[in-house]
């Protein structure tokens, strides 16, 4: 038998509406675009780490009005048919579902590494609301038992979760690494990502 692929797992973003008025009103006012979008989580992610990866990507429950409850109901379907040493991705909504999980929930399968890409800390942003049942507890120590290796995200010139939000996690996780870029294009609206495929690669090496 040939050697098992590494798992890796992403969560990708969402919104959250205070109400079904708030939520109707953000449909009828979202921009629309014809152009397609690359992003760095799908194809490029794939082929950069190759044969040896297999990437899952569910596809959350109404992101554009998530729910904390249902996104957990879903990812736990998944998560207990995932392989020990599995990489764990969120960004942004997703960054933030994973935080509040990890931190409540013994994960099922032992995690080789976390990555949380601006993930929002708490409803202090400057563009929409964080409802939904996606507030953290004040106690986070136990995302850091869940996973080996806990990093985060952030970028100078995001202007959806502001950079001051990773001085929110720094204190609340004692081990994690929290790495500041100068510009991801703002909320991390990048087609490449090296740095992350570096990690991952490095992740698996040195496990």
């Amino acid at each position: 038998m040939g050697q098992r692929k590494t798992q890796v797992i992403i969560i990708h973003g969402g919104t959250t509406s205070k109400s079904k008025k708030d939520f109707l009103k953000y449909l009828k006012s979202r921009k629309v675009s014809f152009e397609e979008k690359k992003y760095w989580s799908n194809e490029y992610l794939t082929r950069q780490l190759g044969k040896d990866f297999q990437i899952i990507r569910p596809r959350m429950p109404l992101k554009e009005n998530a729910k904390y409850e249902e996104w957990k109901i879903h990812f736990e379907n998944y998560a207990k048919h995932l392989d020990n040493n599995v990489i764990l991705i969120g960004s942004s909504l997703g960054g933030i579902f994973l935080a509040k999980y990890l931190s409540e929930n013994k994960f099922p399968k032992k995690i080789l590494s976390t990555y949380l890409i601006c993930p929002p800390f708490n409803n202090s942003l400057p563009k929409e609301d964080l409802v939904g049942g996606f507030k953290l507890k004040s106690d986070l120590s136990m995302i850091e038992k869940n996973s080996k290796n806990t990093t985060l995200m952030f970028s100078k010139d995001d202007d959806v979760v502001p950079v001051s939000h990773a001085e929110k996690y720094k204190q609340k996780l004692k081990n994690a690494k929290i790495i500041i870029y100068k510009s991801k294009n703002g909320h991390f609206n990048i087609s490449t990502f090296p740095e992350i495929v570096k990690m991952i690669k490095a992740d698996v090496k040195n496990k």
